[in-house]
């Protein structure tokens, strides 16, 4: 089984990154995307909007359907519906088919996100310790090499098809291989129907997650229980679309960069969340989540004072440098505090926090524009500021149950015990 969750492991962060080259052309190409279908400022909130909403309906309806199949079935083929979405969206020439393909888009990734989260849970529980950070820090590195090509392909005034078309020949094959070693709970524990049912029998079951005086973790998903995880995800995905969406915007408008300097703070952005996430499990590891999340929501909240306050470019770039270092760890701990905290029901808890990963994408953008319309864009960036720090507040949700292995860090999987779970 160390060669299964080895290829598992490997397979699963391909798939991160697939989807993070992925929405990094779309979201980057925004400007290229309205140009050529004619979209109005105007209408051009409504298309955006309906893309995280759709994704919040592909979530939920993920839900269901691992009940009846694997998510790893999910997950295989909703990635070559995003891509070819994506090709879609580039290749079209009426309004019309932009609206579809982004619908179609925007369901897929729903369903993307919750199966790819789902996986990366179940494996982190394989391996009895923090590997979450890693699928994300993938995510990340794709996110670099997308804008980078989006780069390219915007330098050299390429039509968006031509940019798209060579990104999908290569990575939806290569999607496809890769999915033959995803790993399912049911293939690693050899209890499919326990899965389907909400229940984990065995070693597994026992201690892996927080479980408050009374309360049964293996049943059907409190909600109130769950809820704030759902608050630090929803602060973090509004922090994190006030970048994607206004750090080029702020840098030109706010701080009088060049339009070519302000390209730059998204790069910066992606680069240094690679670096957080990449050391991150280590941290996880060593200090616990709960100080990492705190940590990360301090240093998230300082990123966007400097932000607020920089009196040019080059001190801005700093804020967001301390923004990618800090928000990184905010939503792949939030998966795994979701999975200890149902431990037999990790597949429908994360499938219903993924949501308010839309739920933040579609509060950050708006919220920011309104009032740097009607304040100021500085004064804007002190919310998002005060928003994160609801993490420190929930910070304790984070943290494993206390039992016989010692509290506070990733406990290890019984089926590792004893033939060296450490060298995986």
């Amino acid at each position: 089984m160390t060669d299964v969750l080895r290829r598992g492991r490997a397979s699963l962060a391909f798939a991160f990154l697939v989807q993070g080259v992925a929405f990094a052309l779309l979201v980057t190409r925004i400007p290229a995307i309205q140009d050529r279908y004619g979209v109005s400022d105007a209408l051009l909130p409504a298309f955006l909007a309906a893309v995280p909403v759709l994704a919040g309906i592909g979530s939920v309806a993920t839900e269901r359907l691992v009940k009846a199949v694997p998510p790893s079935r999910v997950l295989r083929w909703s990635q070559p519906v995003v891509l070819l979405a994506l090709l879609g969206v580039g290749a079209g020439e009426h309004m019309a088919g932009l609206a579809v393909a982004l619908a179609v888009f925007g369901l897929a990734v729903g369903a993307l996100d919750a199966s790819m989260n789902m996986l990366g849970v179940s494996l982190q529980r394989a391996y009895g310790r923090s590997i979450m950070l890693s699928f994300h820090a993938a995510y990340s590195l794709g996110g670099i090499a997308g804008a980078s090509l989006a780069w390219v392909g915007a330098h050299g005034q390429l039509a968006l098809w031509v940019s798209y078309l060579p990104v999908v020949l290569v990575l939806m094959p290569a999607a496809l291989i890769g999915s033959r070693w995803y790993v399912d709970q049911e293939q690693r524990e050899g209890r499919g129907e326990d899965r389907r049912q909400g229940h984990v029998s065995g070693p597994a079951a026992e201690g892996s997650g927080p479980a408050a005086e009374g309360e049964d973790r293996t049943g059907p998903v409190a909600f109130r229980l769950l809820l704030p995880l759902c608050l630090v995800m929803t602060v973090a995905y509004i922090g994190d679309s006030t970048v994607s969406n206004w750090s080029a915007k702020y840098l030109q408008d706010v701080l009088g960069s060049s339009e070519q300097m302000a390209t730059v703070p998204y790069n910066v952005y992606m680069v240094t969340t690679l670096v957080g996430r990449t050391v991150g499990d280590f941290g996880v590891r060593r200090f616990g989540a709960v100080a990492v999340v705190r940590a990360g929501a301090l240093v998230a909240a300082a990123g966007f004072a400097v932000v607020a306050g920089a009196p040019g470019e080059w001190v801005g770039m700093l804020g967001f440098t301390l923004l990618g270092l800090g928000l990184c760890v905010l939503v792949p701990q939030t998966f795994a505090a979701a999975g200890r905290l149902f431990p037999g029901a990790s597949d429908a808890a994360v499938a219903r926090l993924n949501v308010f990963n839309y739920v933040g994408f579609l509060i950050g953008s708006p919220l920011v524009g309104v009032l740097g319309d009607v304040w100021s864009y500085r004064g804007a960036m002190l919310v998002p500021m005060v928003l994160v720090l609801v993490a420190l507040v929930y910070a304790r949700s984070f943290a494993p149950a206390p039992d016989r292995y010692g509290g506070g860090h990733e406990r290890p999987h019984t089926a590792d015990v004893g033939r060296g779970s450490h060298g995986l």
